[in-house]
């Protein structure tokens, strides 16, 4: 056990690691573990940093938590504090405590659990530590630009301007951070538009603020990573090997399950999520007529609801053999668990992580490779839209934009006949 010592009653604590002479400093605020080192091997100048850390912690989490932040210096764009709320005057926190009561009622049946507890996450964790108790008069454009601006800059950015701001100089190495996606901020302000929604209903806000994203006139549409006939090929090769010879005996089991998933992904088009949930029951194998294979009739359960897919016969054999296994009855899951660990074992292994983008590749990509491989053999793309229960429109934008094979070259390059003009000629 790591030597530890209490400070301001016990509201931050010293201690210092094995094996190594400096003391660290820790604190437990706002819902979340807060730790940082000292810079000192000394415990009384340890704790005495601890002390004035704590202190600053408990100031930038409410300049936090109220919107206060002083963001300026790291932007350029400075904002003035937000006014005292007036007596009885409702604030972004009751605003949000008022939506969520109302949202996991109303869509009780209709967005399943996992859904509703985002909502609750993108509000604890990022919206309610920004607006917090600020009154929601002040909830306006340049606030919401301010949480855009906040969320998209590195926190040692943010904290340098605090620290500039209070005549101080930050130490210590920045914690490592990873810029958010476009549709991640995208969702969060989905999520503050509900709350001010709530509260214009309820009368608490007389009129929603602009909450448009500047400087975007348009979006650049990138298409999901996938694996070309080539890849996909030295994928399942790889898989095959791994299954037939693993590594560890001890590990065999899991490595042809694997070889099964990529093969019934890639021959099915399911997403991750709906074969995680995919039960026996939902599976049968049909007897086709003479001189066909036989193909899977799928039941799927996913975020369209109950949906039907018929599989490509290379989805036969995977299945049988994940059924032949082991006693599975119906109601046991057929893959469950997506094998995200060794799946990017394989293709780390292969040089296939990423493609020529830099676009990581996941169990999300065989479905990609699954709906590309199917127009490149010259299938219908209104019954692979079907079949993968999505629509023309994002099949056409997300997955096929990128193949040349969806290109009717005699289409593109039509000529017009031209007349041939006969000319009059005056012998007379």
């Amino acid at each position: 056990m790591p030597e530890r010592h209490r400070v301001i009653d016990g509201k931050v604590y010293v201690y210092r690691r094995e094996n190594s002479r400096l003391w660290q400093c820790a604190a437990y605020l706002s819902g979340r573990n807060r730790r940082r080192t000292t810079g000192h091997d000394n415990l009384a100048r340890a704790m005495a940093f601890a002390s004035d850390w704590y202190q600053d912690q408990i100031a930038e989490d409410r300049l936090r938590r109220t919107g206060r932040l002083p963001i300026g210096d790291a932007v350029g764009i400075p904002r003035p504090p937000p006014r005292k709320r007036a007596p009885g005057e409702k604030t972004f926190q009751d605003a949000a405590a008022q939506f969520l009561r109302e949202y996991r009622a109303l869509v009780a049946g209709e967005r399943s659990d996992t859904y509703v507890a985002s909502k609750e996450g993108a509000l604890r964790v990022h919206l309610l530590p920004f607006f917090g108790s600020m009154p929601l008069a002040e909830v306006d454009a340049g606030r919401i630009q301010d949480y855009r601006i906040l969320r998209m800059s590195p926190p040692a950015e943010i904290k340098a301007a605090y620290y500039k701001a209070k005549g101080r100089t930050l130490v210590g190495k920045p914690r490592s951070w990873r810029r958010p996606a476009r549709s991640t901020v995208r969702k969060e302000i989905i999520c503050l538009r509900q709350v001010l929604r709530t509260a214009n209903r309820r009368g608490w806000l007389l009129s929603l603020p602009d909450m448009s994203e500047p400087y975007r006139a348009s979006v650049k549409v990138s298409h999901r990573a996938w694996f070309s006939p080539e890849e996909y090929r030295r994928l399942y090769e790889a898989t095959r090997v791994r299954a037939r010879h693993p590594k560890k005996e001890k590990w065999r089991g899991a490595s042809e399950r694997l070889h099964d998933y990529v093969l019934f992904m890639a021959n099915t088009g399911l997403r991750p999520d709906e074969c995680s949930r995919l039960e026996f029951r939902d599976v049968t194998i049909t007897s086709p007529p003479e001189g066909q294979e036989p193909i899977l009739e799928i039941e799927v359960r996913g975020k369209r609801g109950v949906g039907y897919c018929k599989s490509m016969p290379g989805a036969v054999r995977p299945f049988e053999r994940v059924r032949d296994r082991g006693e599975a009855g119906p109601r046991d899951r057929v893959f469950g668990k997506t094998p995200r660990e060794m799946l990017n074992r394989v293709l780390n292994e292969l040089g296939l992580k990423t493609d020529r983008e830099d676009r990581p590749r996941t169990a999300y990509s065989l479905r990609h490779t699954y709906i590309c491989l199917r127009l490149m053999e010259g299938a219908d793309i209104y019954q692979i839209a079907k079949n993968c229960r999505t629509s023309v429109e994002m099949i056409e934008k997300f997955y096929a934009a990128h193949l040349k094979d969806v290109l009717n070259a005699e289409a593109i390059n039509v000529r017009r006949v031209r007349r041939e003009t006969s000319l009059l000629i005056d012998v007379s």
